[in-house]
């Protein structure tokens, strides 16, 4: 399980400095509630849209996911993209059991399963992490 990049407003400077495909969103960093998940694809999306269509759009707007009336939506220096947000991501606790995150992955085609307790996300299991503890378990079961 990875400790996230968690988010409740990005920027492209922020997104051009990850690689990541998704991001999981929060209230704030200090209260890490998990609001959603998004995933890199829509956000770049989103964000070369709102360019073309506002010339008040830079890269140095801040984009925010958290639910504003739209009268908030004047001030271009922070805009909403709560509407590209999953609101209700596939989530596991600490205790849910290895294999049937493994289970899930491989029937749902997963590439990331968001790990919280009590709503507070922890971090994220990614496609490449099943796999690496598939073959260290294959590699177990050879020795």
């Amino acid at each position: 399980m990875h400790h996230v990049c968690i988010i409740s407003y990005i920027s492209e400077k922020i997104l051009n400095r990850t690689t990541h495909n998704g991001f999981p969103i929060v209230i704030s960093k200090e209260i890490p509630y998990l609001i959603g998940f998004v995933l890199r694809r829509d956000l770049c999306l989103a964000i070369e849209h709102l360019k073309q269509t506002n010339p008040e759009v830079t890269e140095r707007t801040t984009f925010d996911f958290n639910h504003r009336s739209p009268e908030n939506w004047k001030d271009f220096h922070s805009v909403n993209l709560s509407r590209i947000v999953d609101m209700a991501p596939l989530t596991v606790t600490v205790q849910t059991p290895m294999e049937t995150v493994i289970e899930m992955f491989c029937k749902l085609g997963l590439r990331q399963l968001l790990v919280t307790e009590h709503g507070r996300l922890l971090g994220i299991i990614t496609k490449k992490d099943v796999l690496n503890h598939v073959q260290e378990m294959e590699k177990k079961t050879e020795s």
